[in-house]
């Protein structure tokens, strides 16, 4: 059929698959449904022409203001809703204004598509073209946490390609530059690599080019002479390159959330990013090289090359967690994200993948708090070390590790948006660097004042698969925070390493000294067995931290881990125990008496486990021997009148004069 020429008239490039929908109820008369079809196709303006094909003829439409390009749109929309076919394919030939279409039953194949090699791309006035997305190029949405590339890979194949082409000097030609990396790169997916490989290596972000596009030209020959440019020059070169290598591209463009984006916020205007898509082994694959060249600081005016494999042949279903393509198409997705999700989604730093991280919860990225509080986890694979950054909220957060991921409490104490980054590295390597794997924007409606920790706590809180690492197994207290409500607590480890141990108790009264927070736990070992006993000064809230080295180590301890304490009785005033000389012996055991401070005019009775000693004595006003009790306790008593300290004394052997301090008590004044 022929149209009219109208000088409004818009040209289309259609491909159009129609899906009707099914009857709402089943015919029971049995009715030949071929002529049924022939009948509702001649009835829809469609003439056989002997080969199998159907013209459309020109719609008769009594509307006096439809146009015939109208007409002709409201054609095919009667077609979707009309037609009682189970399945309608129709293609289009951009022959003058001629428009073929191909009607076919289910299961035939159509004669149009015989004509078209998907595998090459559809021929364009002699012209290979790549073929759009289809649904074998389609991927599950959410990711299924499978593979972060969209096919199978192991990089491993590509080490040598790699280190070739990040090698190669950049020629006069791009062609000249595609031949120098084909004469290692062979297949589809090699060549694809070592263009990738190179520009990810060559081509250097234009900062100053960013802010003067105008100015900018982004032809593939000007990038690679400049060996700069942004990313519609990345694009654009990327394209270029697979064209001359024989692999099908498509130069890409969109939304992104890139440098400067805000969380929440929503995209309008001018699409800002431009991206590649690759054709091999019968799909469809997406690509980043600018992003995987490297990264700007956050002033946005230096770049550094970081090569950043995530960004090549990335599985869909992460891409567009930062990547939101014009053509919801080229999303190649199953289920594909519509803009407003994609602004409100949750995102997800690269490194968040590459390190083996899951999910985070919540998965949005403006968080409310409630009653004061918010609460995050991260889902990891693996075992991983995390820190975070949220001003002013040092005090007001509590950080746990589990063996796969971590729990984040924070108490922010202004109300207001507050930006919130998490952090992470492997939990092997000491070389590693933490690096931003999340970013929320916590809004703040109301404080709870009542939560205040103490700023010696450190995060992480509490025992944990680091903890193990570091030689603690089997804690007594297996959660982070310890309740007492008396001011008394005792804990217990089974050491997995020959380890020297030491414990201090610290909170923000800046009345208690570095000797008194000491004294305020006892720790005995038995073996490989170590005890503490904790008795508070007062009430609120403590660090508890342990510290360790190797015993044959005459270093410093080093820091290992720490418990919060938590006392809201008021009452809670407990002394200090006995100050402990260094005669004080692995093995050693004080039963009584515990507190560092005793009554004036008391008798006092002392018990204690000693090991390896002949004698031993407490020395007051008088001296007072100590005696072996049949179940290996030194046991006696001494009269505290007249005296102002208590010292208990051990002989290490009969043979030695000399006997050694091993506890010293203080006596209340008289």
């Amino acid at each position: 059929m022929e149209f009219q020429k109208d000088p409004s008239a818009v040209a289309l490039e259609l491909l159009l698959i129609v899906q009707p929908e099914k009857r709402k109820t089943v015919q029971k008369l049995q009715i030949d449904k071929q002529t049924e079809s022939h009948a509702s196709l001649q009835s829809q303006g469609f003439e056989g022409d002997g080969n199998g094909n159907n013209k459309l003829q020109q719609y008769q439409g009594n509307d006096p203001h439809v146009t015939k390009g109208d007409a002709e749109r409201k054609t095919f929309c009667q077609i979707c809703h009309e037609t009682q076919m189970q399945q309608v394919i129709s293609s289009c030939s951009e022959q003058g204004t001629h428009v073929t279409v191909e009607v076919h039953a289910r299961n035939s194949t159509p004669q149009l598509f015989k004509k078209l090699s998907f595998g090459k791309g559809f021929q364009e006035n002699g012209k290979r073209r790549p073929r759009p997305p289809g649904s074998k190029d389609q991927h599950a949405y959410p990711w299924d946490k499978s593979c972060l590339k969209s096919m199978p890979l192991d990089l491993k194949q590509f080490e040598k390609l790699d280190a070739y082409a990040t090698k190669v000097i950049a020629k006069s030609s791009v062609e000249e530059l595609v031949k120098t990396l084909l004469r290692v790169a062979h297949t589809d997916l090699e060549k694809v690599r070592a263009i990738w490989t190179w520009i990810c290596h060559h081509i250097e972000y234009d900062v100053v080019g960013f802010y003067n596009k105008d100015k900018q030209s982004f032809k593939p020959k000007d990038v690679l002479q400049s060996g700069k440019s942004i990313c519609e020059g990345y694009a654009g070169l990327f394209e270029q390159m697979c064209s001359i290598a024989g692999v099908q591209c498509m130069n890409l463009s969109g939304y992104s959330k890139g440098h400067g984006y805000r969380a929440g916020q929503t995209f309008t205007g001018e699409y800002d990013h431009a991206w590649n898509a690759v054709y091999l082994d019968g799909r469809w694959h997406l690509v980043d090289s600018t992003w995987g060249s490297g990264s700007m600081d956050d002033c946005f005016s230096k770049f550094t090359f970081r090569y950043n494999e995530f960004y090549f042949l990335t599985h869909p279903a992460l891409f567009i967690n930062n990547h939101f393509p014009d053509n919801s198409n080229w999303q190649l997705l199953k289920s594909t994200v519509t803009l407003k999700q994609f602004e409100s989604n949750m995102l997800y730093k690269s490194d968040f993948y590459k390190m083996g991280l899951l999910a985070a919860h919540p998965e949005t990225p403006i968080i409310q708090t409630v009653n004061g509080k918010v609460a995050v986890a991260v889902e990891s694979r693996s075992p991983m070390l995390f820190m975070f950054e949220l001003k002013g909220a040092k005090e007001f957060s509590l950080m746990t590790l589990k063996r796969n991921g971590m729990n984040l409490e924070l108490y922010p104490q202004k109300t207001g948006s507050h930006k919130l980054q998490i952090y992470a590295k492997p939990s092997k390597g000491s070389e590693e660097i933490y690096n931003c794997i999340l970013e929320y924007t916590l809004e703040c409606s109301s404080v709870d004042r009542t939560i205040c920790f103490p700023k010696e706590l450190h995060q992480p809180v509490g025992p944990s698969w680091f903890t193990e690492r570091q030689g603690f197994l089997k804690p007594s207290h297996r959660h982070s925070i310890i309740h007492t409500n008396d001011g008394r607590c005792d804990l217990s480890f089974i050491l997995s390493k020959d380890l020297s141990i030491l414990a201090s108790l610290h909170s923000d009264n800046i009345s208690l000294t570095e000797d008194t927070r000491r004294r305020h736990v006892l720790q005995v070992c038995q073996g490989n067995q170590i005890k503490f006993k904790i008795h508070l000064p007062h009430a609120g809230n403590f660090a508890f931290k342990i510290f360790a080295k190797k015993k044959s180590d005459p270093g410093n301890y080093n820091y290992v881990f720490n418990y919060l304490i938590s006392c809201p009785n008021t009452e809670v005033k407990w002394p200090m125990f006995p100050q402990n000389y260094s005669k004080w012996a692995e093995g050693y055991e004080l039963v009584e008496p515990l507190a560092g401070l005793l009554p004036a005019n008391r008798y006092i009775r002392f018990k204690l486990k000693l090991h390896s000693i002949a004698k031993a004595f407490v020395q007051c006003e008088k001296t007072c021997p100590l005696s072996l009790s049949k179940d290996g306790y030194w046991e006696g008593s001494c009269n505290t009148s007249g005296c102002t300290e208590v010292f208990v004394m051990v002989l290490e052997n009969a043979n030695h004069k000399f006997y050694s301090h091993i506890l010293k008590y203080e006596v209340e004044p008289q």
